[in-house]
């Protein structure tokens, strides 16, 4: 056994003061990088070493199997292999596994791996329109509907559900039958049927208080009715609890989870001891004094983490412009010595994903997305075999919209409400993407068919996957949660962005202000948020609105910095008919360079850079700089030959 004060050595006088307080109701307040894990795994081992507890009863719940794992690893090292570091999950499965067989004759019922496999089928089948409502916003529903501890009899939606409720709850009572008769239970299954087992069976209940006796669950914050009600019935009429979160890090109330237990723990235990943590070991003191500004009364401060490069805010005139500039910072970082693997980007929804990962497969940089690449994803997978049997004989626009439109549902200009779910909003702007790529493509080649157009999606679907890999990593913030980078980009700040449109009242902004501060506290020491003043929609560019969230972060950043920039690099261009033929000579250039390079001629310049060219006739490369579009590594690649076709006229 480790000697006591050997443990407390490792410790700063916050984490002592947590590791310390070993028995009754405890809260420890753990801000972002504050070292919670440390202060979890060492608690339980000075509790040991000074005798407070028995470790083979103590349980440490994580959040994750990856947090549990980690968590098994670091008590092993402090001599504690005994101690058990689970999920909710992961434990009620392993105590059912025991009674299940003496209650049922049976072994406990298999685990569904996805809902889908068994919803998919019943969602196409749904009548009318409904049919296209995609499986996981059923599936979402219903899980949020369980942890809340409904069934179809006695759910209550929390605003419009994906489809009404008659049909809903109709598809939900298919469902639980369809999963009966496979013989499986759901991961939701797992939590309730421990709960119901230990409310109504005393001899199981008394049996789990004599396995355990000490408790500690992180991420406290992120709790659903569902656990709550195990951990209690774990509990049941002892006081020796530790719960440790940051309210300030709650960003999954869309699946059910609360901060609620955590911020209301100390009324409903009186004699709970609260510590808060609030040094942070993992940002740099200018990335400390951003976040302090989003969400001040519980600031945090830097401890050991060493000086960095003040963070950057800036605006960018169009989309294009921000993906290059953060593309050519990324450059610059991995030249100066930064690990690819240490930088990431970060965005609110998955559909924002895919213009970075083109651009970043165009300057041949490798990136790792967390979750799925675009064109692996189940709804562009669709898109592209509904194509398959399009009449051939349609402008290719015109004949993707329309058969997408049978065959998917999907109309460009009727984005999902506030009420649609998750899914359908991610499903809706990667038809929307793909979309664009049709018509940037017919753009180029008014003759291209249906056949070219899924020949250049199959190129990029190749150069995406050889591109993945270790290296930068794109992800979306919910994602994000839990990790650290040396650089973060945080781009797209704009309002319906970032706060997303359907955050309509207080407590949805109030998530969203979280989630930018959950992605600013990943950085370690570059950290870089952008917004653009215009963006590519399905009537051309359109204003953009830089999000509230930026002018608390540092006042004025979107109004003296931003507008004045639009008003001086406009995002479209009045072309006079002297300069049509250059932009011809210049279409004609990026089809042969894009043939030879063997890339798309987006991956060039699009239309709107090379008629920005053709009006402003840059004469050198810092002309050709100040061309929205165009930097450095363009102009080193390209630019000669641009301005050698620009002085020829």
């Amino acid at each position: 056994m480790v000697d006591p004060e050997t443990i407390l050595a490792a410790l700063n006088d916050e984490q002592r003061a947590a590791a310390q307080a070993v028995s009754g109701p405890v809260a420890i307040l753990a801000g972002a990088g504050t070292g919670k894990t440390r202060v979890i795994s060492h608690r339980a081992a000075y509790a040991a070493a000074t005798g407070a507890i028995d470790p083979k009863r103590a349980l440490i719940v994580t959040f994750t199997e990856k947090a549990a794992t980690e968590m098994r690893h670091r008590l092993a090292a402090l001599g504690l292999p005994q101690v058990q570091a689970s999920t909710f999950h992961a434990a009620a499965r392993r105590q059912l596994a025991y009674h299940w067989p003496l209650l049922h004759g049976r072994e406990l019922p298999d685990v569904l791996d996805s809902k889908l496999r068994i919803i998919g089928p019943m969602a196409r089948a749904l009548p009318g329109g409904y049919r296209f409502t995609p499986a996981k916003d059923l599936a979402d529903e219903i899980e949020w509907a369980k942890v809340r501890r409904m069934n179809p009899d006695t759910y209550v939606p929390h605003g419009d559900p994906p489809v009404p409720v008659d049909v809903f709850t109709a598809l939900w009572r298919r469902y639980e039958q369809g999963k009966a008769r496979a013989g499986r239970i759901d991961f939701e299954d797992m939590l309730t049927l421990a709960v119901e087992l230990y409310e109504t069976d005393a001899d199981a209940r008394a049996l789990v208080h004599r396995r355990y006796a000490w408790f500690s669950v992180d991420e406290y914050q992120d709790t659903n009715r569902l656990q709550e009600d195990l951990l209690q019935l774990w509990l049941g009429d002892r006081r020796d609890l530790c719960v440790v979160g940051d309210p300030d890090q709650t960003i999954y109330s869309f699946t059910g989870a609360t901060s609620e237990y955590l911020e209301t723990f100390a009324q409903r235990y009186a004699d709970a001891r609260v510590v808060r943590l609030s040094r942070n070991y993992r940002s740099s003191p200018q990335v400390l004094e951003l976040a302090n500004r989003l969400i001040p009364g519980r600031e945090l401060r830097a401890d050991g983490a060493t000086e960095g490069p003040g963070p950057e805010l800036r605006s960018h005139p169009d989309g294009e412009a921000e993906r290059t500039a953060i593309v050519a910072t990324i450059r610059t970082l991995i030249d100066g010595g930064v690990p690819a693997t240490e930088i990431a980007i970060l965005v609110r929804t998955n559909a924002q994903l895919v213009d970075f990962e083109s651009a970043l497969t165009a300057a041949e940089i490798p990136f790792t997305v967390r979750g799925v690449r675009f064109f692996a994803r189940p709804e562009v997978r669709s898109a592209r075999s509904a194509l398959r049997t399009t009449d051939a004989s349609e402008r290719l626009t015109r004949a993707v919209a329309a058969r997408w439109r049978s065959e998917l549902g999907f109309d460009e200009s009727d984005p999902p409400g506030p009420a649609s779910g998750a899914e359908a909003r991610d499903r809706h702007a990667a038809l929307a993407t793909l979309l664009g790529m049709a018509r940037s493509l017919e753009a180029e080649r008014p003759d291209v068919t249906v056949a070219d157009f899924t020949s250049e999606l199959e190129r990029r679907d190749a150069a995406e996957a050889e591109a993945a890999g270790d290296g930068v990593t794109l992800s979306t913030l919910h994602r994000a949660k839990g990790l650290e980078w040396d650089a973060v980009f945080l781009p797209q700040l704009e309002e319906g962005t970032l706060p997303i449109r359907q955050a309509s009242d207080p407590t949805a902004l109030a998530e969203e202000r979280r989630l930018l501060y959950v992605g600013i506290t990943r950085a370690r020491r570059h950290l870089a948020l952008s917004w653009a003043l215009s963006r590519s929609g399905s009537r051309g560019p359109a204003r953009t609105q830089p999000s509230r969230f930026l002018g608390e972060l540092r006042p004025g950043a979107a109004t003296r910095e931003a507008r004045p920039k639009f008003r001086k690099e406009p995002v479209t261009f009045e072309l006079s008919d002297a300069d049509e033929p250059l932009l011809e000579k210049l279409i004609a250039w990026r089809r042969e360079r894009a043939r030879a390079d063997v890339v798309p001629a987006y991956v060039v310049a699009d239309n709107k850079t090379l008629a920005a060219i053709a009006a402003r006739r840059p004469t050198d490369e810092d002309g050709l700089l100040a061309v929205p579009g165009i930097g450095q590594r363009k102009v080193a690649t390209y630019g000669p030959e641009i301005l050698e076709i620009v002085r020829a006229g």
